[in-house]
């Protein structure tokens, strides 16, 4: 069944080709599609298009629908080219005539549009909800090991004292700039484009605002054409905003992995998150944070890829955006994954402590110890040739009991004032 059909068959090759795995991907947003029918219908009902009988008869099948879905019965056959067609093809073996009248007054164009909107405004609130489970487990990271040392570098060489509780509240606030991101994302999906029809509105004369208030929107896309012209941008502004989580716990999973190797072996992993080796009997791989490392670089490519599908595309409906489909819904999978994994896996990491008293890090206190002697009042530029002068004779000597205490240092992490922007958000 097409929405489309005008009674006369396509080839098979072209039916393949143009749906595609549209019927895999809509799995996920069958849901939401029911969501804006059972609104859709209530609005023809409260505008005359619907007797109150029909009304009913349409939004109690459509209960019957999501609770399928929800209950992972829901499938849609190969006769069917996507969530849409099966659910009219439902209503009306079930309810005849009034099953039909479903469609009245919009296309199938702006119920992908409303229902790709109500799934990335759960999504996202769904990624924002793991973005702040993982926030607080590394402040309480950051607050556990706080006076634990660590080399901190700089083009990868030794550069000055860090810490586990600047490394873990490090990531911890980055994420609050990733949310910055995720909630401009929200906004933008969190306007109804429904009502657009093809993309320049009907004749009918529905009730935008109503259908806006029953779906939950915070607003409207009022103009028709720009409601058209957000399917794709919606879904690049999702991907704008996983990108720039996949930098954070790229960045995260790539420390991870220097810390553990032996050359570095600054924390550890308990073996049941590490895996093996086929004939290095001694191995233990950081093969989930390689695979996050991995995945993130793939998510941070999205905005890219959905640009290439979107870009010059003339206003109006092109079947160019049905590809958009195919990029974002298995994004949002794997960011999900990725979060999920990523704490899981951290609420067991082993930190090792006295990192920094091997001889080797002893340059990392260079610059505390060239501090004291400028606060003691000699010229900081005397203080640093000094300095250098030891080093290089192999006269050094570290002054190891540092001290900072401005915000934000070793000294003064500010967990507080970091969860307090968290809490803002």
């Amino acid at each position: 069944m097409k929405l489309w059909d005008k009674g006369f068959s396509t080839d098979k090759k072209i039916d393949h080709f143009t749906v595609g795995n549209d019927r895999e991907l809509d799995l996920h947003l069958a849901k939401y599609d029911v969501i804006a029918s059972k609104a859709h219908a209530k609005m023809l009902g409260k505008i005359g298009l619907l007797t109150d009988d029909e009304t009913k008869s349409l939004v109690d099948e459509l209960d019957h629908i999501k609770v399928s879905i929800e209950n992972g019965k829901f499938i849609i056959e190969d006769s069917f080219e996507d969530m849409h067609s099966k659910i009219e093809h439902l209503l009306t073996e079930k309810l005849g005539d009034t099953g039909k009248k479903i469609h009245t007054a919009r296309s199938r164009n702006d119920q992908v549009l409303v229902a790709m909107h109500l799934y990335l405004k759960d999504e996202l609130l769904e990624i924002k909800t793991q973005i702040k489970t993982l926030f607080d487990l590394l402040l309480h990271l950051a607050e556990e090991h706080k006076d634990v040392l660590l080399p901190g570098y700089t083009h990868l060489q030794i550069a000055m004292p860090s810490s586990f509780g600047l490394w873990f509240s490090a990531y911890a606030e980055s994420l609050i700039d990733d949310l910055y991101f995720v909630e401009a994302a929200y906004k933008v999906a969190d306007q109804n484009p429904l009502g657009s029809a093809a993309g320049y509105g009907s004749s009918f004369p529905i009730d935008r605002s109503f259908t806006s208030n029953e779906m939950g929107f915070g607003t409207m896309k009022y103009n028709v054409v720009a409601a058209q012209m957000s399917r794709g941008k919606v879904e690049k502004a999702t991907a704008f905003g996983m990108s720039s989580i996949a930098s954070t716990i790229s960045k995260m999973a790539m420390d991870i992995c220097l810390y553990m190797s032996q050359n570095f072996d600054f924390i550890s992993f308990p073996d049941e998150l590490t895996t093996g080796s086929s004939i290095m009997p001694h191995k233990k791989n950081p093969d989930v944070f390689e695979l996050i490392r991995g995945k993130c670089n793939k998510l941070q490519s999205i905005p890219n890829q959905l640009t290439l599908v979107i870009n010059n595309l003339p206003s109006g409906y092109h079947r160019d955006l049905q590809l958009v489909k195919e990029i974002i819904v298995p994004a949002i999978q794997d960011m999900k994954a990725c979060l999920e994994i990523l704490t899981f896996s951290l609420k067991e990491i082993r930190v090792h402590k006295n990192i920094l008293d091997t001889p080797k890090y002893d340059y990392l206190f260079s610059v505390d110890t060239l501090n004291e002697l400028v606060q003691n009042g000699m010229p900081f530029r005397d203080a640093y040739k000094k300095m250098g002068q030891e080093i290089q004779a192999g006269t050094f000597v570290p002054k190891r009991d540092i001290e900072h205490t401005h915000e934000g240092s070793l000294g003064n992490l500010c967990l507080d004032e970091i969860r307090g922007k968290m809490n803002k958000l």
